[in-house]
């Protein structure tokens, strides 16, 4: 019997409570819309917030979690640097996956996995993207076109201040000319992280099927392989010297 992907999806949980406008869109928050998801998926999938002690992301937490979901925006200074040194861990050391949503290309764990500034340009006019698939081979296009549209989201904009991807899966366009790396794929330790653009708290993006399929793909995509944990530090020469 093959064993259930263990989810956690983190939120900041703070445009919900603040925000009327997203409040209506997602009034149980962006993670339970992802969540819910995840589980007619047929995934395990537990939530963390910002205001729950330890963010929600205790040891407990993570040593049960396969693929980490994170999505932040209004608050990425108030995550403690003790928890991001935690999901650092777990994912470079253990293999835990890590997919990075929208906004939360300025998160902290993303910049440390990455080490840039994650910079990019940015408009919010509510304008059409049109999101490319450049990689249809790859597991996380699974189901999708050779494009699918959003009618209405922010826009993200080259240059994007990131490594060059060590796979790129889809490109966006927007009405307004620009082009984005919107999917990319990053190998860092025994981890696998997918960075996926669309998803600005004031739009429904993530009631859009195509976002969904691509999320849950992309959780399939992260979790870790079974392996041991690599032996650091001195050791013992395999042959004679």
């Amino acid at each position: 019997m093959t064993k259930k992907i263990n989810v956690t999806v983190w939120n900041e949980f703070i445009h919900e409570r603040e925000d009327p406008k997203v409040a209506e869109i997602y009034p149980n928050g962006i993670h339970m819309v992802i969540a819910e998801h995840l589980r007619d998926e047929g995934f395990n999938v537990r939530t963390a917030t910002l205001d729950e002690p330890e963010h929600g992301l205790t040891e407990n937490v993570l040593s049960n979690t396969d693929v980490l979901i994170w999505w932040g925006h209004a608050a990425h200074d108030k995550v403690s640097d003790v928890i991001v040194d935690r999901v650092y861990r777990r994912i470079t050391l253990d293999g835990m996956g890590l997919i990075v949503l929208h906004s939360a290309h300025f998160s902290k764990i993303f910049k440390r996995l990455l080490g840039t500034s994650c910079s990019l340009k940015w408009r919010e006019a509510g304008e059409k993207e049109r999101i490319w698939v450049v990689a249809g081979g790859h597991p996380i296009a699974e189901g999708i076109g050779d494009y699918f549209e959003i009618e209405h989201e922010e826009m993200y904009g080259e240059p994007f201040d990131i490594p060059k991807p060590d796979e790129l899966i889809f490109i966006s366009w927007f009405k307004g000319g620009e082009v984005f790396r919107s999917g990319c794929c990053f190998y860092r330790g025994l981890g696998k992280i997918f960075y996926f653009r669309p998803g600005h708290e004031t739009y429904p993006t993530y009631h859009n099927p195509n976002v969904l399929k691509v999320i849950s793909n992309a959780v399939r995509w992260c979790a870790p392989i079974k392996r041991p944990r690599p032996v650091m530090g001195n050791v013992k020469p395999l042959e004679p010297l």
